[in-house]
């Protein structure tokens, strides 16, 4: 059964969006293309994105951070990928995963330390996917073998976002192979911790400015105190944090998608074909609309997911359906923008050809389409 809550936004939430549209407008919009073009994040954003608060928006104040709820955390996410998806995703691994997962399953101790640290100058980073487990996450071969105090962690992380600039790294591992996913244990592995390395820094299509690089482990000792929840309930971990993951990157392929269709429209109202403008041609208006109708479709479906998640009803279905529904109408919108823009759509001197680049992603990181159809079948099913 599908679940519907309101999506109308408080005053507060309104203000907070505001807030951080205008942020996003003044420190990052002018470096997006360039650090599009280099694939390398300007490192003065970091101390102005902590000061802003959107490092620690999931961060309680008692730890440092701001303590805004669910929705908020969206609208920051959404905002930031108006402007930079880049920026957007480096935020929401941040809140919606790393803080979430210590917040849920860190112990006092835990939180104490290491949310202080993320919610004021550190960098958080969720290593659990392999190169062969990507769908197939709790197929990962990573091992975690015991010794006394300690665990030594060894493998391969692949796809790590964040991992160039991290201080803080979730990594996932199995402590007993044969035991399945209940031999997979979450562990806190700390930047300097020996044995852990950065690899090789992936070449992509979009998001570029955004790191992801492979995470190296080899005999790294991790302390028995650095687990994060239980040993072998390291799958529990990732799904819940995974579940609410999907809600933040549905806010940044909606972030996409508004910025495409604000560029759309400001374009064919000034692009002149024909002795008038490309809105004054019925066929550009119906593609405006196919537009507007997909756009709020994608707001309702993540603000929908938002509002069940922050207040405790069932939103495990919704959230599949706003990463689906975002992901493959966000493409669209997309798509069609570069159309509306024609050839200088395909150039680099216009943001919208990055747009189409960026918004890809959705459909693949933090589940697949075929992932998100998967599980919102299995509800109908059950």
């Amino acid at each position: 059964m599908s679940h519907f809550a309101l999506t109308q936004l408080s005053e507060e939430e309104k203000d907070f969006q505001s807030a951080v549209r205008q942020f996003a407008e003044k420190e990052i919009k002018p470096l997006s293309a360039k650090m599009d073009e280099n694939s390398e994040m300007n490192p003065d954003l970091f101390s102005k994105l902590f000061e802003m608060g959107l490092m620690g928006m999931e961060i309680s104040d008692k730890y440092g951070g701001v303590g805004v709820n669910f929705m908020s955390t969206c609208l920051a996410i959404e905002e930031l990928a108006r402007v930079d998806a880049s920026v957007s995703v480096m935020v929401d691994v941040q809140n919606t995963l790393v803080a979430n997962a210590f917040n849920n399953w860190g112990s006092e101790d835990q939180k104490k330390h290491y949310l202080k640290l993320l919610s004021t100058n550190k960098i958080g980073a969720y290593a659990l996917s392999e190169t062969g487990s990507g769908s197939d996450a709790f197929a990962l071969q990573t091992k975690a073998v015991e010794d006394g105090d300690f665990y030594n962690l060894t493998g391969q992380k692949m796809w790590i976002t964040n991992a160039e600039y991290a201080s803080i790294f979730l990594v996932f591992a199995t402590v007993n192979p044969s035991d399945g996913y209940k031999g997979i244990t979450a562990f806190i592995v700390d930047k300097d911790c020996k044995g852990l390395s950065i690899g090789k820094k992936e070449n992509k299509l979009g998001i570029r400015a955004s790191s992801t690089c492979e995470l190296i482990l080899k005999n790294c000792k991790v302390s028995k105190k650095n687990i994060l929840g239980e040993v072998g309930k390291g799958y529990k971990v990732a799904i819940e944090t995974l579940n609410e993951g999907r809600i933040g990157i549905a806010a940044q392929m909606l972030g996409i998608a508004q910025a495409a269709y604000e560029e759309s429209k400001n374009y064919i109202k000034q692009r002149e074909q024909f002795g008038k403008t490309l809105s004054k041609f019925q066929a550009v208006q119906f593609q405006l609309a196919d537009m507007k109708v997909q756009l709020d479709l994608i707001r309702l479906s993540v603000y929908n997911a938002a509002r069940l998640k922050e207040n405790n009803q069932d939103f495990i279905q919704s959230a599949a359906v706003a990463k689906l529904v975002s992901s493959e109408f966000a493409e669209k919108i997309c798509s069609m923008t570069i159309n509306l823009f024609g050839g200088n759509g395909f150039s680099k001197e216009y943001p919208v050809e990055r747009f189409y680049r960026d918004v890809k992603i959705g459909q693949i990181y933090e589940g697949t389409s075929n992932i998100q159809k998967q599980t919102i079948a299995k509800f109908e099913l059950n």
